[in-house]
């Protein structure tokens, strides 16, 4: 339940940027007006944003007197969608991120042994729950150390859908993707110790083992990827050579099939179609799937690949087997030889 208190008659996202407007222009109020200006050194990033330390010049700057308790009783008593509307209306009427406002008016005024803890708390908490979310997980991955749990946090105690969402805001603020960024930023301790325990349950023929199937359903491409070439490096052989050792065995057959999908989806794809035009009465259905799915994908690394492999075009291939306008309407979408 929530602890947020919360007026019974909320006023006007307008009204309340109006106040945070003349808390940030200064106040007899303010609660710590013997505070010194910031510096513009020794800067700390987080957040995005920059946190100042403080000199020994005690003249006031711009925006001296902000009256940081109007602040936290506008702030700190407004649910979330109010806090978005607030943030979209002083954007609208003052022309800039409340955020930044915020970033610079804090710093300044906040008391100085609490300037970063108080100012990363307020933008933390004016944050919508997906940014803050992505902004917490990319100060992890940044300075990554094996006692962090927020992404633990941030991957077990939110549903599907925030997660989904805090994986959006993290791709729209940092221009990549969060399980990249894991990947790249993490050592390698972490995968090395799952390729290890692949390479045991792989041994030990244990294939359908509840840890196999976690680190295959669970971990992104990018740490799949990792994994696989730490599984080669510490036993010599790629993995998929390691699950060759039963070529009857079909749930064998499923795993390779996920990890070649997983390691080169190309490659894995030419085979599909290799095999729906190589069998005795072509694969329709296979052939077709691949074709309209990956047109406007990768289906020109596909044909290139599948000339490697059999010495012949796709698209002679496909005019081999196919017929009429299903032929027609098939080599439009592969294109014409080179």
């Amino acid at each position: 339940m929530s602890t947020l208190t919360i007026p019974g008659s909320l006023p006007s996202p307008a009204d309340d940027c109006e106040q945070l407007h003349k808390a940030f222009q200064g106040s007899s109020s303010s609660l710590f007006p013997f505070l010194r200006r910031p510096s513009t050194h020794a800067r700390q990033r987080s957040l995005g944003f920059r946190f100042r330390s403080h000199r020994s010049d005690p003249s006031p700057g711009p925006g001296w007197g902000t009256n940081e308790g109007l602040i936290i009783s506008v702030l700190a008593h407004r649910p979330a969608a109010h806090r978005r509307e607030i943030r979209r209306a002083y954007a609208e009427i003052y022309g800039e991120d409340l955020l930044k406002s915020l970033d610079k008016e804090l710093t300044r005024d906040f008391e100085v042994a609490t300037t970063y803890l108080s100012q990363r708390a307020v933008l933390l908490w004016v944050m919508d729950a997906a940014e803050r979310d992505a902004v917490l997980a990319n100060e992890v991955v940044r300075k990554w150390s094996p006692g962090n749990r927020v992404l633990i946090e941030i991957a077990v105690a939110r549903t599907a859908d925030q997660l989904f969402a805090a994986k959006r805001a993290y791709q729209a603020r940092f221009k990549r993707s969060l399980e990249e960024d894991v990947a790249a930023h993490t050592n390698g301790d972490f995968r090395k110790s799952e390729a290890k325990m692949l390479h045991e349950k792989i041994k030990g023929k244990d294939y359908s083992d509840e840890e196999v199937i976690r680190i295959l359903t669970t971990r992104s491409k990018a740490q799949l990827l990792a994994t696989f070439n730490d599984y080669k490096n510490q036993f010599g052989n790629p993995i998929n050579k390691d699950l060759k050792s039963d070529p009857k065995n079909e749930f064998l057959s499923v795993l390779r099939a996920i990890i070649r999908c997983i390691t080169c989806p190309e490659r894995y794809l030419e085979k599909v179609i290799r095999l729906a035009i190589n069998k005795m009465g072509t694969d329709e259905g296979a052939l077709t799937r691949v074709i309209t799915t990956r047109a406007e994908v990768d289906m020109k690394q596909i044909k290139e690949l599948y000339y490697k492999r059999n010495n012949v075009t796709l698209y002679r291939s496909v005019k081999k087997d196919t017929t009429g306008d299903y032929e027609d309407f098939l080599l439009a979408l592969i294109g014409h030889d080179d």
